[in-house]
């Protein structure tokens, strides 16, 4: 890859898409990213504290203790448990509204596309009822009820969720979680000032906290979004910015929280609203995919043909797309809109709406969404982007690079469509890894950040060599967006894994990295584990299976991760989470909880390097099995 120092960028993976950001007269985040390369020593080791008016303190080799006395193990523990706590409340707000939705979807009578996995919930949960409506009701009723108990109740719906054998175990650590809200609140109060002092406390309830948002934030808004807008299907579909068809009136949806955005869905395809477009020279409307939204989008794409364009890449990438002008209202629902797309939109003239005050932008009108007045929203949106649509096209330039993206990448996988796409069992699957064919599977997930190298550097090029030494390779997140814009979720992809992977691919027609969609979807992957684990009947750190968050991000990333060392699984970072100033912390994370829960955190910020040591576990964990 070239030096991209000459244009004041920062190194981008998607070589398109730093091809088309350099020919725009737009400051985005690549700019921004060499304008704050330099970076504070405290905050990056995570020793430095702010929490009262004798601050901020910093830790050094002369002043180890801040003037309160809390030396760098307190403040280091007490910062990443916040950040894990502020992770896990985003996913609990994304659980929350989901499970409000459906059950408002089930209250109203409405339509529920996913029975058979409404149907498994209730199983699950052993709710017996055999009208659909109410069983929808019922399910959303003990999800939310277990969210809001106080933090001396446990939950549930943990033990009927969980493997049992992880059960036992976070019960033998006493971290199972109470009311997951009161959780999060409890974190906070816990790392307030002159409270806790003891790392290992706070880091066990980082733990916790993990499971929460693994468990319901993440695997149960999958299921309870199933339920709502259908299953996904396996299926092959377009990805990039050559997805914006200028002919039509293009929304762009942005944030994690799809069910809200149903609605609106459904309605652009009426026979008036299309017509009101026609009216005024557009084919249609069409919603554009980006950040994780638009891989939940994508996911369930076979349901949404006629609106959904396709998904056109992940946060980093979703200034350039307003700068295609092709985009003429955006609405966001939840995270991963940065703020600097505020002054792109305006200098584009896009109009924004936010329908959820979390992630109001400035410059956006804010319609607070409710199942209620999801009519009257989806009417606003709609006429907000006719009338956009007509002032704006004469005023802008509208340069849709269509060499960007692919259009063969394979989508809609979840752990029921592999599955039923592999015959309807595990068996398979198991056979290829016990014969080495397949040596391992790796969870390659979470965000892109530009700090690892560059905007999706080290996930790409980690991928490429995991897939090159036979492990199949698994995605989640904005991760999945990176990948797939460079080829690597399309068939094609497997003239790049190693002999007997490529066989494996080519013999099934898929890719060696498969897509299982946003965020959200590390809920999936853990099904599989899971899954796996009890057709081999295993624990799950017995699996021949690795995680890497190389590009980690956000706080959410980090509860994400907590969810993943909680599981018993090796989670490696190519950027440390803010903990090197505190050995104790460090050590506890990287060595000493492999003895606890089976997991524990590599550090690792060389490309090589970390593929080796992934690869390492995966043989250790093949021999632990006889394999």
């Amino acid at each position: 890859m070239s030096d991209c120092s000459s244009c004041n960028m920062c190194q981008i993976a998607d070589s398109k898409l730093k091809g088309f950001i350099k020919t725009k007269d737009v400051e985005t985040s690549f700019n921004r990213m060499i304008d704050q390369k330099t970076k504070c020593k405290f905050g990056k080791e995570g020793v430095c504290c702010k929490l009262c008016a004798n601050g901020p303190c910093k830790i050094t080799p002369k002043s180890p203790r801040g003037v309160c006395g809390a030396d760098a193990d307190t403040i280091v523990s007490r910062n990443f448990l916040r950040a894990v706590g502020a992770g896990a409340a985003c996913y609990l707000h994304i659980v929350e509204t989901t499970a409000r939705n459906l059950k408002k979807v089930g209250e109203s009578k409405g339509k529920i596309k996913g029975i058979k996995t409404l149907d498994e919930l209730a199983r699950i949960f052993e709710i017996e009822e055999k009208n659909a409506h109410e069983k929808a009701v019922k399910v959303a009723d003990m999800v939310l009820k277990d969210i809001y108990k106080p933090r001396f109740e446990k939950m549930q719906l943990v033990e009927k969720l969980g493997y049992a054998p992880r059960v036992q175990k976070w019960k033998e650590l006493n971290i199972m979680p109470g009311g997951a809200k009161s959780e999060v609140f409890d974190a906070m109060v816990k790392t307030s000032t002159n409270l806790n002092s003891d790392p290992v406390n706070m880091l066990m309830h980082s733990l916790n906290l993990g499971i929460s948002t693994g468990l319901y934030g993440l695997t149960l808004t999958n299921l309870l979004n199933d339920v709502i807008l259908g299953e996904p299907v396996i299926r092959k579909a377009q990805v990039g910015f050559k997805v914006v068809d200028e002919d039509y009136i293009n929304i762009m949806i942005t944030g994690h929280q799809h069910s809200s955005i149903a609605h609106l869905q459904e309605r652009l395809l009426d026979d008036d609203v299309v017509e009101k477009a026609k009216e005024i020279g557009a084919k249609g409307f069409k919603i554009v995919g980006c950040t994780c939204v638009g891989q939940d989008l994508q996911l369930r794409g076979e349901h949404y043909k006629e609106v959904f364009s396709g998904h056109a890449g992940n946060n980093f990438t979703s200034e350039a797309l307003l700068a295609t002008g092709g985009i003429d209202l955006m609405v966001s629902e939840f995270n991963c809109t940065v703020p600097g797309i505020e002054k792109v939109a305006d200098k584009f003239k896009v109009k924004m709406i936010c329908i959820d005050d979390v992630a109001k932008k400035s410059n956006a009108d804010y319609l607070e969404y409710s199942f209620e007045q999801r009519q009257n929203i989806s009417e606003t949106i709609i006429n907000e982007a006719l009338n956009n649509y007509k002032n704006r096209r004469d005023k802008v330039n509208i340069e849709i690079p269509k060499d960007h993206g692919c259009d063969d990448v394979i989508t809609g996988v979840s752990e029921k469509s592999l599955k039923d796409f592999l015959g309807g069992t595990w068996k398979g699957l198991v056979e290829l890894i016990a014969s080495g064919k397949i040596k391992g599977i790796a969870g390659v997930v979470g965000c892109s950040n530009l700090s690892a190298k560059g905007h999706d550097v080290f996930t790409v090029e980690l991928t490429k060599e995991l897939i090159k030494r036979d492990i199949l390779v698994l995605s989640a997140g904005c991760s999945s967006g990176g990948l797939e814009n460079i080829g690597l979720m399309s068939p094609s992809a497997a003239n790049l894994a190693g002999d007997s992977l490529k066989e494996v691919c080519q013999s099934l027609g898929i890719p060696p990295v498969l897509n299982f969609g946003p965020c959200l979807a590390i809920g999936r992957l853990e099904i599989v584990a899971t899954e796996l684990a009890h057709f081999l009947n295993i624990d799950i750190p017995q699996l021949p299976l690795v995680l890497s968050a190389p590009q980690w991000l956000e706080e959410q990333a980090l509860a994400d991760g907590a969810f993943g060392l909680a599981l018993g699984l090796p989670l490696h970072l190519a950027i440390p989470p803010f903990i090197t100033g505190s050995k104790t912390v460090t050590k506890v994370l990287t060595e000493d909880l492999e003895n606890i829960t089976g997991g524990k955190m590599i550090l690792e910020d060389d490309i090589i390097k970390a593929a080796d040591k992934l690869e390492e576990i995966v043989l250790k964990r093949r021999d632990g099995l006889g394999i």
